[in-house]
């Protein structure tokens, strides 16, 4: 039986996988990365880039198709089993929804970025059940690391089969390991013939892994003679033997999705099955969410234009002290504050796509951005729109129904949404991602100068070449077009804005640059620092977005081109506040406070102050140390399709 033993990794070899794997180069143009430098490119973003007509003609016949299937399922027999129906994912998989992406010549769809985008959307406005089911799958299962890094021989041994309806699931996540893969314990053992590795292992939360008929498993091969060895991504047959399900787990949200535990041992796989090299698992992973995050702001818009429409439908009709609740000026700000960041939240998420179909852009920071954003500005949606339900928001669909009144699945919303902000990097983690990409070109130029262990001779040959970037650099965040009253004029109301925008890439620039002088190496631990700047970022980005899509809708003559200008307007003002507020944070707040009370929470200064309650968690169940060691019978979960009857899966 195989264990999750635990690995240990010091924070320097952490830094240094993380580091090796990820992408250093810039090959292409990035408008986040020259923003979060003080250099704002609109050129970069402007014209609001549009999908080409054939593009966009496949897709809208692809969605009115998808419509029709989705307006016959029902989301709350999801929520109330707690499973998809085996009816709807055959009916997703024969209209082809599990190919979305991959290219028709392998039996797939062949929709762009912007049109999986929208088919995520409907499906998820279904219930997010689904749309987690269709990402998952091909948002970081199988098809996007083959797509990205398999053999010829790969994707058309396995697109076919993804394409057709075979649910892949993506396994990374471990019981003692989450955002630190340098502590990854799954191992992948060279056989002694060459032609094979053994898995062993424990995977926790993988989303799809209890329904999936192919994996896409890290592991970590040993280094050796004729082996480089390191983290390595595999596709791996689901009804291997030595792979045991374990666990169907529940959530607050989600309800419908196959989420468990899977146990690995000695699971034999051919050599034919590595994607790319050894050692480049973790590389291909992070490469695979540059624009697999994409579809989490997907699922966040759908939820969005949802809440507006309930919070306008609602809004009207209930009446208070002789008014509708939505003319009254708490209410109405509630309902302005969700229509604006709707229009932002597409205009950010559109923007994003439709670049990395182009590709004339690198969008790491960008799609990384629009998660952060986007998840947590739905979730603020989602608790808007509950505040605006009242009572009504907070109670059940199935209640309301129960009782002859409309089923609107609010408080739902908020369950649902909230994995987000944890999903493929929480936020926390995001921000982080973040700030070392926004960081690239002073890590370059500083080198050893912030490094908290470089010797002293290496700091002052970094200094040398510092200055002259430096030198270079810093003159230009003094004055830009931000500060002409004249510039951006072609977008008329909108310009203020712009200039903006501009003004505060600066600014954050400037301030990135007085935090290196004064905390230097210690930089890195200033995480609260960095997490404003990159939420200043994102506040810029929307802004950006929400106006070159409002100008491109007002400049083409599109009749909803004025109402557009508005919203964008209104968003630009309600996010001016916010900026202004993180700009003001960077200086004043309670960080070195809070950093010395929660050494005082930790070290159990504080304890008294949790006496007076009861704590149900305790002797309710194991741990992880000890359920690591092995499942009893009890917990073993069978597979609820078998392979047989699941679409796509092998005779």
């Amino acid at each position: 039986m195989a264990t999750a033993a635990k690995v240990d990794a010091t924070e320097e070899q952490a830094r240094a996988l993380v580091e090796e794997s990820r992408e250093t180069s810039w090959a292409k143009p990035s408008f986040a990365k020259e923003m979060f430098l003080g250099r704002f490119r609109l050129d970069l973003i402007h014209p609001y880039p549009q999908p080409g007509p054939e593009d966009a003609e496949r897709t809208d016949a692809f969605l009115s198709r998808l419509r029709t299937l989705c307006e016959s399922m029902d989301g709350s027999a999801i929520e109330a089993e707690g499973r998809i129906p085996e009816e709807y994912v055959k009916g997703l998989a024969e209209l082809g929804c599990f190919g979305l992406k991959i290219p028709q010549s392998y039996g797939g769809q062949g929709l762009s970025q912007f049109g999986y985008n929208r088919a995520l959307m409907l499906v998820g406005s279904t219930h997010p059940s689904l749309g987690v089911l269709l990402s998952a799958h091909q948002s970081i299962g199988v098809p996007e690391p083959l797509k990205l890094a398999g053999t010829d021989e790969q994707k058309a041994e396995f697109l076919p089969r993804c394409a057709a309806g075979a649910v892949s699931a993506f396994l990374l996540t471990e019981p003692d390991v989450g955002s630190d893969p340098a502590r990854m314990a799954s191992t992948a053992t060279p056989t002694e013939d060459g032609e094979a590795y053994l898995l062993n292992g424990v995977k926790l939360w993988t989303t799809n892994g209890v329904v999936a008929e192919l994996l896409v498993v890290m592991a970590r091969v040993p280094k050796s003679e004729g082996h480089r060895g390191g983290i390595s991504a595999f596709v791996v047959e689901a009804d291997s033997p030595g792979i045991t399900v374990e666990r169907r787990n529940s959530f607050m949200g989600l309800r419908g999705i196959e989420n468990g535990l899977t146990r690995m041992h000695d699971v034999r796989v051919p050599k034919r099955n590595l994607i790319g090299r050894e050692g480049d698992g973790l590389k291909i992973a992070l490469t695979t969410l540059n624009a697999g995050r994409l579809a989490i702001p997907a699922l966040c818009t759908a939820a969005a234009k949802w809440s507006l429409k309930i919070a306008r439908e609602w809004s009207t009709q209930r009446v208070q002290w002789g008014r509708p609740v939505g003319e009254h000026a708490a209410v109405g700000q509630k309902i302005a504050f969700i229509a604006a960041t709707t229009f932002a939240l597409e205009a950010a998420l559109d923007l994003s796509a439709t670049m990395s179909d182009e590709g004339r852009n690198d969008i790491r920071i960008e799609a990384a951005l629009a998660k952060l954003w986007a998840s947590e500005m739905s979730c603020r949606i989602a608790d808007e729109l509950v505040q605006i339900r009242g009572g009504r928001g907070y109670e059940t669909a199935a209640s309301l129904a129960a009782r002859g009144e409309r089923a609107v699945p609010a408080e739902q919303l908020v369950r649902d949404l909230r994995i987000n902000r944890i999903f493929e990097g929480s936020s926390e983690i995001m921000r982080l991602l973040i700030a070392r990409e926004m960081a690239d070109a002073h890590m370059a130029a500083a080198g050893a100068l912030v490094d908290r262990k470089a010797e002293f001779k290496d700091k002052a040959k970094a200094a040398v070449g510092a200055t002259g970037f430096y030198a270079k650099w810093f003159p230009q965040l003094a004055v830009g077009a931000g500060t002409v009253p004249a510039a951006y004029t072609e977008f008329g109301v909108l310009a203020r804005h712009l200039r903006f925008v501009e003004r505060s890439a600066r600014k954050q620039a400037r301030s990135l640059m007085y935090a290196m002088g004064r905390w230097q190496a210690g930089l890195e631990y200033r995480q609260n620092f960095l997490g404003r700047i990159v939420d200043i970022g994102a506040e810029l980005f929307a802004m950006s977005a929400a106006c070159v899509r409002a100008h491109a809708l007002r400049a083409a003559d599109a009749p909803e081109g004025k109402a557009a200008e508005e919203l964008a307007d209104t968003f630009c003002r309600q996010s001016r506040l916010r900026v202004r507020e993180l700009f003001d944070a960077l200086w004043e707040n309670t960080d070195d406070d809070d950093r010395t009370l929660t050494r005082g929470v930790l070290d159990g200064r504080y304890e008294w102050l949790e006496d007076g309650v009861l704590d149900p968690s305790e002797g309710t169940g194991p741990w992880i140390a000890e359920w690591q060691m092995g499942p009893s019978t009890e917990e073993n979960l069978l597979h609820p399709f078998l392979p047989s009857t699941r679409p796509g899966a092998k005779a």
